[in-house]
């Protein structure tokens, strides 16, 4: 597939760079910031994959459809910075109705916020302190717009909710999914690492299971 990822200078987006890559995609790799260009990673399959880079804005509209066409996949981890979290809601809006002129599937990374606590009486993780701590409340809450504006849209999305703990760790190709539910392991702890969402990310890339509706994964 030819894959266009936006925030692919990010944590989580660098990731899904490499799993794609390591799959045999052709990526388009979309920074703001040409000097953030994502490091290059050795492709699994070297005499398909390929990477070139795109600079633009996820929030523009003109930039969004040149950095969509041509693609049969975009994928979107885009995060702003602390105290622009409203931005992110600009910029799914602007990808959604891309996406949709353009006939092309899109996969958001979005947020663990509006996920339902299991034995809370429906309580979300946005209203629970012990899965989302105060710092994080004001991206948790664009990530709840952000799945509205999902929702409103005509556009062919998925949304990946995350387990409340997304780090850094390593990729074992191994998790559970969920839909609505907040997954939790046996101590209590919904976790992933950041290498296997970009696994369950690509699998769902290429063997749609979750169109027009939110999934989740964790350990």
């Amino acid at each position: 597939m030819r894959i266009t990822v936006f925030g692919a200078a990010g944590a989580v987006g660098s990731r899904v760079v490499t799993e794609a890559l390591s799959r045999g995609h052709h990526v388009t790799a979309v920074v703001r910031d040409p000097s953030r260009q994502p490091a290059p990673t050795a492709a699994a399959h070297p005499d398909t994959a390929a990477a070139t880079l795109g600079v633009g804005d996820a929030s523009d509209p003109a930039d969004a459809a040149r950095l969509i066409a041509g693609h049969d996949l975009v994928i979107t981890a885009v995060r702003p910075a602390p105290g622009h979290e409203a931005d992110l809601v600009t910029a799914t809006q602007t990808l959604l109705s891309a996406a949709h002129h353009a006939a092309t599937r899109i996969l958001l990374v979005g947020g663990a916020a509006t996920l339902t606590v299991p034995g809370s009486g429906a309580t979300m993780v946005l209203d629970d302190p012990a899965h989302l701590p105060a710092a994080y409340r004001p991206i948790a809450l664009a990530c709840a717009a952000q799945l509205q504006v999902c929702r409103a849209s005509d556009a062919d999305w998925t949304y990946l909710s995350p387990a409340a703990q997304l780090l850094p760790g390593t990729r074992t190709g191994a998790y559970r999914l969920g839909a609505d539910e907040l997954l939790l392991d046996a101590d209590g702890t919904s976790a992933i690492s950041m290498e296997d969402l970009a696994v369950a990310l690509l699998d769902e890339a290429e063997h749609p299971r979750h169109r027009r509706t939110r999934f989740t994964v964790a350990y």
